[in-house]
């Protein structure tokens, strides 16, 4: 299912407001946890199979570890840590999710045609698109480096723990210097921030899922709301 890149940027908003309020009761639960699962089967849908998995995985077994420990009434150092880590992860990742798919799945040119349909500040949207490609990059950069040092023999079981931190660091943070050079230039040269407005061979339409997707998400909003501060 190919949603707009506007429905994706607003179920990143709703997301990230839902995750800043705490869920107090079972049900405020089950609406974190049903909101979560959508960017997990819209992973899915796009055939990011392993993302999903990854997400799914790390979500359940937060969860799972948080509510043992939460009734349970664990004491002690490991536990505490333990409990503030689920904590975290169940807090924070549902958003990570939402805007990892929003970045897997939406094309510069897309995103930067919704972002003027919006009538974003073109500083704004420069900066965003270069965040977008900023990571995917980065990850590419990383496995080249890590198999670099694979084929130098420099990794961690074979004593030379040191020699790999470094060996993998020091290039992966020159790497993102001139990655951030690289793709601010590019976006330049692809006109952005010019006197003259761009016009893109995207063509963007709301189609009945985003329609769906927004009605779900706003009304999924208006319930935490109402359930948190109100009933």
């Amino acid at each position: 299912m190919r949603l707009d890149p506007r429905t994706k940027l607003f179920m990143v908003f709703v997301v990230s407001a839902i995750v800043m309020m705490s869920a107090t009761t079972p049900f405020l639960w089950v609406a974190r946890i049903a909101v979560t699962m959508v960017p997990i089967a819209l992973l899915i849908s796009e055939k990011h199979y392993a993302s999903a998995f990854r997400f799914l995985v790390l979500y359940g077994v937060a969860l799972g570890l948080l509510f043992g420990l939460l009734s349970e009434q664990s004491e002690g150092l490991l536990s505490a840590l333990l409990l503030g880590y689920c904590s975290i992860v169940v807090q924070f990742l549902p958003a990570m999710i939402t805007a990892w798919y929003v970045v897997r799945t939406t094309k510069i040119g897309e995103f930067v045609s919704a972002m003027q349909r919006m009538h974003i500040p073109d500083g704004i949207t420069i900066s965003l698109a270069v965040v977008m490609r900023f990571f995917p990059t980065i990850k590419e950069e990383y496995a080249s480096i890590r198999d670099a040092m694979k084929m130098r023999g420099v990794m961690l079981g074979g004593g030379n723990a040191a020699k790999m931190i470094e060996f993998r660091m020091i290039p992966l943070l020159f790497s993102c210097v001139n990655i951030g050079d690289e793709l601010s230039a590019a976006a330049i040269t692809r006109g952005l921030g010019g006197k003259v407005k761009r016009t893109s061979a995207t063509e963007l339409a709301m189609h009945v899922p985003d329609w769906l997707m927004i009605v779900a998400f706003t009304a999924a909003a208006a319930i935490f709301v109402v359930f948190k501060y109100v009933v």
